[in-house]
């Protein structure tokens, strides 16, 4: 039996185990199964994940894209240049490499979306994900800046320094940190949301629930909204794919 799973912190709620065992049993693959591996703190990773027999491949999710690495033998080149890892195969040899597919599935999510007006962004949060989604902002040359509680270095703005003139100047708004996830649905990132058009993309990487609060400002203001679960689906598929990729 192959055994696939998720790392992450309170993941009961989680779409990967949900979406790899319906694939499963829709693709008639019996010798595989997918579980999630809850758990408090990353140091738990060697005693309490890779002790279970048969690991074949891992999801890594919020809050240890980045705690992860430290843990692997080596990085697909993509994983290495971002600092952020949410797939990881186990090689023939035992040996733990660590991808990003979060690239894959963002890029394809929001490329079709993309118009000539939409040329700046802002992203918020400054987690794994982020990490990510600014690579793939780089990708399409498309400036964006980072959005966080505390300013920093890599921060142009928190959220307390926001104005409408910045949200309308920037026309594509990414929220890459959890708020706004079940259970806390009634939660929105602290934005000022008067500065939103119908020329603005907002993209939620959650899922769950399927409209948040923030992608409902969105609506109300005539702006294309698009949840998580698309990402989640491309990404899932590219893991599956590394997985069974003779290496």
């Amino acid at each position: 039996m192959r055994n696939y799973g998720l790392i992450g912190k309170d993941i009961s709620y989680s779409f990967s185990q949900n979406y790899f065992s319906i694939k499963f049993k829709d693709e008639n693959i019996t010798d595989a199964k997918y579980q999630n591996f809850d758990i408090q703190n990353i140091k738990q990773f060697k005693e309490n994940i890779l002790t279970t027999k048969g690991l074949s491949g891992l999801n890594v999710t919020i809050p240890y894209k980045e705690s992860i690495i430290p843990f692997l033998d080596s990085l697909d080149k993509k994983a290495k240049k971002i600092g952020a890892v949410n797939t990881i195969k186990f090689t023939k040899k035992g040996r733990l490499k660590g991808y990003n597919t979060d690239i894959y599935g963002f890029k394809k999510s929001i490329k079709p979306h993309i118009k000539k007006h939409h040329k700046k962004a802002l992203i918020l949060g400054t987690g794994g994900a982020s990490k990510a989604i600014a690579y793939v902002l780089k990708q399409l040359n498309i400036p964006f800046h980072f959005v966080s509680r505390q300013q920093s270095k890599a921060v142009s703005y928190t959220y307390d320094t926001l104005t409408e003139t910045i949200i309308n100047d920037h026309q594509i708004i990414i929220n890459c940190s959890p708020v706004g996830t079940f259970p806390d649905v009634n939660e929105a990132p602290n934005i000022p949301y008067g500065g939103l058009t119908n020329k603005h993309i907002l993209f939620d990487l959650i899922y769950n629930p399927s409209q948040t609060v923030f992608l409902k400002h969105g609506k109300n203001h005539g702006a294309t909204t698009i949840n998580g679960y698309d990402m989640l689906v491309f990404q899932a598929e590219k893991s599956w794919k590394i997985w069974n990729k003779t290496l």
